[in-house]
């Protein structure tokens, strides 16, 4: 394995916009749940005329599609990320939005057929009610509860239970709440492996909330423990967790 600090600088150097994770072939694993969620996407988006995904990062979801319906919308927040999905989605004729996370969606009431989102930062359940069709459908995969966290917990030690947020009860609950009826609701443990410290690195850059306050130098010293630990068993082990959602309009 290469010295420490070759690593961590390439790692540090490197493009981490939208959200393919090609870079870390070879470097990490994560097991995938065992619905496959594209593959179930793709299913309804040939069924559908118009279908709006949320918080698509740089559409490489979408990209992936072999069908899309005569109206396809995404949204995304960061603007490295919408740039990123312009280019890769606008040649298929994908509207590319901008929306600001707790903003109101910019669509009229009833406008989708199908709403979608891989991962949702924070799923607005009004607006995500207001703009589907009466006989619409809401169909996502989320991050579950405590997911990654033997890993964020290495930088920022134990975290509290209220920390472990996207428990999925509770967020079913407020789709119940906004006027949505669940159909389907199942979670998934899937194990991560890093087998090097630019992984880590990379990783971090990347899903920056999971260790806010997250730089090389300001946490060398944990850097430099994580990757003592991955030469001496070869891997440092995590957990993801992934919760896929289903739900309609109630009425």
């Amino acid at each position: 394995m290469r010295a420490f600090g070759e690593l961590v600088d390439e790692a540090a150097a490197v493009d981490v916009a939208g959200w393919s994770f090609d870079w870390l072939d070879g470097r990490a694993t994560e097991e995938r749940p065992p619905w496959g969620y594209a593959r179930l996407l793709a299913a309804r988006l040939a069924r559908v005329d118009s279908a709006l995904d949320i918080d698509t990062g740089g559409g490489e979801v979408i990209a992936e599609m072999p069908h899309l319906p005569p109206r396809m919308v995404v949204t995304e927040g960061w603007p490295p990320n919408a740039d990123r999905a312009r280019r890769l989605l606008s040649p298929r004729g994908v509207e590319v939005v901008t929306a600001r996370q707790g903003q109101p969606l910019p669509f009229p009431d009833a406008g989708f057929a199908l709403v979608s989102s891989r991962h949702p930062v924070r799923p607005d359940w009004v607006e995500i009610t207001r703009v589907l069709a009466g006989d619409g459908t809401y169909f996502a995969q989320h991050v579950g509860p405590s997911s990654a966290f033997e890993l964020i917990e290495w930088f920022l030690g134990p975290q509290r239970r209220e920390c472990q947020g996207r428990d999925p009860e509770r967020e079913a609950a407020g789709a119940r709440a906004a006027g949505l009826r669940i159909t389907h609701l199942r979670t998934a443990r899937c194990r991560m492996e890093f087998f090097d410290i630019g992984a880590v690195v990379y990783i971090l850059r990347k899903c920056t909330w999971w260790v806010p306050d997250f730089s090389v130098d300001r946490y060398r010293a944990a850097l430099e423990s994580l990757d003592g630990h991955i030469r001496e068993h070869g891997a440092f082990v995590a957990h993801s967790t992934r919760t896929l959602i289903e739900a309609k309009p109630a009425t």
